[in-house]
């Protein structure tokens, strides 16, 4: 039976006098920052000397170079699964390295030599934020990977706790479960649901629906926070969207009719078995060490103009950017 995690399964104390390092302050990053400061714990940030220390600072945290996070007893990465294995961390035999997704040890990307948990939100950056406040907390993927010290569980219950995470309840999973499920919710059942929402809009829109009313239909029918296309698109510019970005080197599944995939239902098990493998994995860093040219095309194939615009307007209009006259 699956295990899940609440709050009242967890002691925050154990984390008393430890120094609990943030590396990165993007969307993630940020929202990790404050959720921890506002639970209690003692919070340092390490980033880039860029605009992001800028505003780490200007937010109350104490910016430090990112190798500085070695010393530090609990090392949170919330930067790119592909650029966390190039960071200059060393961390100590006793700290606790949390990742935001088992990518990076699911497949052998790390292996450092100390504890190793996961907390991975199924949510959003900013909303791991927004949630927080709000109080109502968003579920999570939590597990471990490494326990030399024997309190890794401890700990990073705690994280995940003092990040909201456990409020709706924390789903046990391997790092490798949640990095190979992620993937493969990406490269076989994204591309399927997209391809059949797009259908939908053109059925709908021919001529007797305004294609706007669909749009926003099918909007309103998602979750309460869900992106439009153009926004889950544009994320794709950022390689943090790193199992967005499979579409682009795995055109050969995204792109090809339902109605011919049908047909070929070795393709699905074929995915997964790259994926499970490690050759994605493989494949994605090629296409990082190669400046991301692929993720640059689809980027530009999916994120046309026209999208923007409509999607813009439609936020203007519907949902929480909307501000009435």
């Amino acid at each position: 039976m699956t295990k899940i995690y609440y709050e009242s399964d967890v002691d925050l104390s154990v984390l008393d006098g430890q120094r609990v390092a943030v590396v990165g302050y993007g969307n993630q990053g940020r929202s990790w920052a404050l959720n921890l400061r506002d639970s209690g714990l003692a919070v340092e940030v390490f980033t880039q000397a860029d605009a992001s220390r800028d505003q780490a600072e200007a937010e109350g945290f104490t910016g430090h170079e990112i190798e500085a996070a070695s010393e530090c007893d609990v090392i949170c990465t919330l930067i790119p699964d592909d650029v966390i294995p190039e960071l200059a961390i060393t961390p100590k035999p006793a700290a606790l390295w949390v990742l935001a997704s088992g990518y990076a040890v699911a497949f052998d990307r790390i292996d450092p030599n100390c504890d190793v948990g996961m907390v991975a939100p199924r949510m959003l950056g900013r909303e791991v934020r927004e949630c927080f406040v709000e109080g109502i907390g968003f579920i999570t993927a939590l597990g471990i990977q490494k326990d030399n010290t024997g309190t890794a569980l401890a700990r990073t219950l705690a994280i995940g706790r003092a990040v909201g995470g456990l409020r709706q309840g924390a789903i046990e999973m391997t790092p490798r479960q949640e990095a190979v499920l992620d993937l493969a919710m990406e490269q076989l059942f994204a591309p399927a649901m997209a391809r059949v929402s797009t259908s939908f809009v053109a059925l709908m829109g021919g001529g007797r629906h305004p294609a706007r009313g669909d749009h926003d239909r099918t909007h309103a029918l998602g979750r309460d926070r869900a992106e439009l296309p153009a926004a889950a698109a544009g994320r794709l510019c950022q390689p943090d969207a790193l199992p967005l970005a499979d579409q682009s080197v795995r055109p050969d599944v995204a792109g090809r009719p339902l109605r011919r995939r049908r047909r070929r239902r070795g393709d699905g098990a074929r995915v997964l078995s790259e994926i499970e493998s490690g050759k994605f994995a493989d494949e994605w860093e090629a296409e990082r060490d190669a400046g991301y040219p692929n993720l640059q095309r689809l980027r530009t194939e999916k994120l046309s103009p026209e999208v923007v615009a409509f999607e813009e307007d439609l936020r203007a209009r519907l949902g929480e950017r909307v501000r009435e006259p």
